[in-house]
């Protein structure tokens, strides 16, 4: 009888596929490079096809790798959600616990909601790694994260999702252009945007908070983090939209540039998400509400610092 395939062997192969490198895949299994590959060697061997293709510089995975490997993928998924159920049913929240979170929201709020979150669950370590939206999501469904938390609207299956609070806006100037009053969709008509590259939700977003009204993105730039957008607008290169989550977490402290209300402009809504087959769901929801309740105390810094 041949040997059983192992989990072991399912993890090498993954990570394998992950890494397309074996010393690479080696470091992210704690393993040395021989253990591996004498690993995935043995599951060839038991399933009686070639899994990569290895040279000196590079290693590709055949096509029947590739479809093993998904597999693989989705059996350690399901045993990482029986342990989860089990420590569940244990009644301890314990490990470790991987959020992904997208920059223009992460580091405004899950810093300030640790120190609740590390009260109500000592024994769990929460691990925040920032992407962008579609890498949140393919990351959640991989198995790579244990829930996401990101903005509305947004397209995605398979998962659910608990809303959190709207998200509004602030109109952002050079110093001495704007006045602290309210500043109304309309007067924004024909206006182009200085936003954040394609591919953040936020340049979406900042784009649809008026979808009744003439404004377009500025296309001779565009910035990679708010801290760039933020200067480039204090140089008087042009103006922005920038999220009141952001603002009230301290993103100008240092920065020389006026802002005005946007009453009327369209939120986008901060969501936390997992997968519908995860067992932690509960858990899950208490972290949501701290978060909910970290925003509601995030106090607004110096508008002019």
């Amino acid at each position: 009888m041949l040997p059983a395939i192992t989990l072991r062997q399912m993890r090498f192969l993954v990570a394998v596929a992950d890494e397309l490198n074996f010393s690479r895949a080696a470091k992210v299994c704690s393993v040395t490079q021989p253990t591996l590959s004498t690993g995935l060697k043995e599951l060839e061997d038991r399933l009686g096809v070639i899994l990569a293709e290895r040279t000196k510089r590079s290693v590709i995975l055949t096509p029947a790798g590739a479809e093993i490997a998904a597999r693989a993928r989705a059996v350690l998924l399901s045993v990482r959600e029986i342990e989860d159920l089990a420590a569940r049913r244990a009644g301890s929240d314990v490990g470790d616990l991987r959020l992904g979170a997208i920059p223009t929201i992460g580091p405004f709020l899950v810093p300030r909601a640790l120190p609740a979150i590390r009260k109500a669950f000592p024994d769990l370590r929460l691990l925040l790694r920032e992407e962008m939206t579609e890498k949140l999501l393919e990351g959640l469904h991989d198995g790579h994260l244990d829930l996401i938390l990101f903005a509305l609207p947004f397209e995605a299956t398979g998962i659910e999702t608990m809303p959190l609070f709207d998200d509004g806006y602030h109109l952002a100037a050079m110093p001495g252009s704007l006045s602290k009053t309210p500043v109304k969709g309309s007067e924004l008509d024909g206006t182009r945007l200085m936003l954040l590259e394609r591919g953040h939700c936020l340049q979406r977003h900042a784009l649809s908070a008026f979808p009744d009204r003439n404004i377009q993105q500025d296309d001779s730039f565009s910035a990679t983090s708010l801290s760039t957008l933020i200067s480039m607008v204090s140089e008087g290169v042009g103006i922005t939209l920038l999220p009141d989550l952001a603002i009230d977490a301290g993103v100008l402290s240092g920065q020389k540039i006026d802002i005005a209300p946007l009453p009327d402009a369209c939120p986008r809504r901060v969501v936390l998400a997992w997968r519908t087959t995860s067992s932690r769901a509960d858990l899950f929801r208490k972290l949501g509400e701290i978060l909910r309740e970290t925003r509601t105390q995030i106090h607004r810094g110096p508008e002019h610092p």
